[in-house]
Formats: C-alpha cells, sequence, structure tokens
C-alpha cells in the first residue's frame, strides 16, 4: 500500500525510499514484529480464557508433554495476523504473486484454525477428519498452481526448473497443477508434523522463509539472474516483503513460544507456513530447492511416512516414535537440545539450498 506513496516523489527525496523492495521489506520485518509484540500478550489471554483446558494432549505422546497441558493453542493468529497486515501495508497491490502466496497462507490458515477449533471445543485430538482437511489443501493448492502458471512468463510456464543443472527445464505440461498441489500440501503438512516441540517449527520455517525470500528477490531482477546464471521470473522481487513480514512475526510469536511455551501455533499456524513456503517455492521456480531448504521438514514428513508403512508390513516400528523429535526424546534427548539442534540443522541447509543458485 505504501508503495503508492511513491506518486509524491520527485526522484530524489524521502517518497523515492518506497520503490525499494529492500527498504519496503524492512519496514515490513519491523511491522510484523512490532505487531508480534503489541497483540501477543493480549491474544493470548483470549485464548486462555477462551479455551479453558488449552490444547488437548495426546494419551499416546511422550510423557514429558503432559506438563503442557492448559496451554492454549491457535498462537498461529498472531504470526498470520502480523504477516496479512505487514504484507499489505509495504507490498505493491498489483503484484499477483503477493496475492497467491497470501490467498494460500489465509486459505490453508482457515483449515488449520478449524481443526484447532473442533480439537479445543470437543477436548480431543480427532479435530477435522483427515480426509476433508487433504481435499480442502488440495483444492486451494490447485487454485494457486494455476494462478501461478498464469503469471509465470511462456517460456517458463508449467515448467520445472532444476536446480545446479545449468538451462536445464522439464516440461511437466497439464501436470504442472498436480506438481504444484503436491508441493504446497506437502509442505503444509510437514511443517505441520515438525510444529511438535516449544519453538521446533517456527525457527526453521523463518530460516526457510528467509532463504526463499531472498531466492524471490534474486530471481526478480534481471542483473542477478544474469550473473547467477539462473532463470528470471519477473515480479517475484515482492515476495521478499512477504518473507521479511514473516521472520518479523514469527520472531514475535517466539518470544512467547520459546520452552516454557505461552502458546502453541497449532494447525492455525503450521498449516498456513508451510502452505506459504509451497506457495514461494512454486512462484519462484524452485520447488526442488525447496526440499533442500527445508529438508528438516522432509525428514519430520518421511519419518512418519516410513514408521506407518514398516509397521503395517512387519508389527515393529523403525523408530521409537514418530516424528523423529519425539524418536530423540524417547532416546534420553531434553527438549531444548532438539530444538536447538534442529535449529542448527536448519541453518546449514538452507546455506546449501541458496549455493545452488550459483553451483552451476
Amino acid at each position: 500500500m505504501l508503495y503508492w506513496l511513491t506518486a509524491l516523489s520527485d526522484g530524489g527525496d524521502f517518497f523515492n525510499l518506497f520503490r525499494y523492495i529492500t527498504f519496503r521489506a524492512g519496514g515490513a520485518f519491523l511491522t510484523a514484529l512490532v505487531f508480534g509484540f503489541l497483540f501477543g500478550r493480549p491474544l493470548i489471554n483470549v485464548l486462555r480464557k477462551r479455551q479453558g483446558k488449552g490444547q488437548p494432549i495426546r494419551d499416546d505422546g511422550p510423557e514429558g508433554h503432559f506438563v503442557k497441558a492448559g496451554t492454549p493453542t491457535m498462537g498461529g493468529l498472531l504470526i498470520v495476523g502480523a504477516l496479512l497486515t505487514s504484507t499489505l501495508i509495504w507490498a505493491r497491490w498489483d503484484n499477483g504473486y503477493v496475492w497467491m502466496v497470501l490467498f494460500v497462507t489465509m486459505a490453508f490458515g482457515a483449515i488449520g484454525f478449524a481443526d484447532d477449533y473442533a480439537k479445543v471445543s470437543k477436548q480431543n485430538v480427532a479435530g477435522v477428519p483427515g480426509r476433508v482437511r487433504l481435499l480442502l489443501g488440495f483444492l486451494i493448492a490447485a487454485i494457486a498452481g494455476f494462478w501461478a502458471s498464469q503469471y509465470h512468463p511462456p517460456e517458463l510456464a508449467n515448467q520445472l526448473a532444476l536446480p545446479v543443472f545449468k538451462d536445464t527445464l522439464v516440461n511437466l505440461g497439464i501436470l504442472f497443477v498436480p506438481f504444484a498441489v503436491i508441493v504446497i500440501v506437502g509442505s503444509a503438512n510437514a511443517v505441520n508434523l515438525t510444529d511438535g516441540l516449544d519453538g521446533l517449527a517456527i525457527m526453521p520455517v523463518m530460516i526457510a522463509g528467509g532463504t526463499l525470500g531472498v531466492i524471490a528477490y534474486a530471481v526478480g531482477r534481471t542483473d542477478f539472474t544474469e550473473y547467477l546464471d539462473v532463470h528470471y521470473v519477473p515480479g517475484t522481487g515482492e515476495i521478499l516483503i512477504f518473507a521479511s513480514a514473516l521472520i518479523g512475526g514469527g520472531l514475535g510469536f517466539l518470544w512467547y513460544n520459546a520452552p516454557p511455551a505461552a502458546v502453541f501455533m497449532g494447525d492455525t499456524g503450521s498449516l498456513a507456513l508451510g502452505g506459504a513456503l509451497g506457495a514461494i517455492a512454486v512462484a519462484t521456480k524452485h520447488e526442488i530447492v525447496l526440499a533442500i531448504v527445508g529438508g528438516l521438514f522432509v525428514v519430520e514428513a518421511l519419518s512418519v511416512i516410513i514408521q506407518v508403512l514398516y509397521f503395517k508390513r512387519t508389527g515393529k516400528r523403525v523408530f521409537l516414535m514418530a516424528p523423529i523429535h519425539h524418536h530423540y526424546e524417547k532416546k534420553g534427548w531434553s527438549e531444548p537440545q532438539i530444538v536447538i539442534r534442529f535449529w542448527i540443522i536448519s541453518l546449514i541447509l538452507a546455506m546449501i539450498g541458496l549455493a545452488t543458485l550459483k553451483v552451476r
């Protein structure tokens, strides 16, 4: 919105700053951060009052989690609210990619909110049936995939770009939208599975979001794409503003989610943020790089898939408990050890993902 202040500029004054994506990205970060600090405690107080017993704790979960009974959930409302407010203030409203990413974020957040509400109102862990969640997720992701394909330049439309391999494109044709669905829905549910310990999911989401934001800015500039020899996707630079808002809102939430958590993000936050990461990857043609940058989420999801399939086949378990962060809890790692070590792994993977921009 504030971009339109550039109409007041003569080219050399303060209003000219609003032309620069990097300036507006900084503003988006600070706005989202302040939003989190201002509304975090009031939101937690409202959630605690309305939810009573808070998020129900699984009976088959790690024993140490029962001390968290009574902690309110739906804290993702704080992140989503900061994201939406900050992005609308600082991003250009005529950019289709920004609206696509916001659409995915809000829509998946709505699914998560419905699931969280069902859990706390009925005080059980069932929530919205999994098939309903998946069906809605597929529909949202399909709309987003088609949306992105319409905004991509003709030479990139329905194409899959491969990292490292110079100028290599795979024409997916009509399969591009189903592929985008897998990326977005897979990302949303992988982040959801990772959100099992205080602060575990939000920091890797911020790291991945920041990395994808840098990539979006790079592929949206011709000078950067020529130097890095990556595909130019005009307009994606504005996504950096969304990514900056994600980091600011995430830090504001982490202030209250750091162990011991005063609030859980719940599916409201995890599905929204995971969907956002997938949408950014689809918009920037870096879907495979997302699997590297968000490798922690991939491992968490794979641990569940492997556990379920192996147990059905043999009656035995590969992990002491899935997702894999619970496996390490069972092995005796403390919660802070798991969280901080997983943060470190996420940062390493982000650096590897960024390296793919130049390694060709």
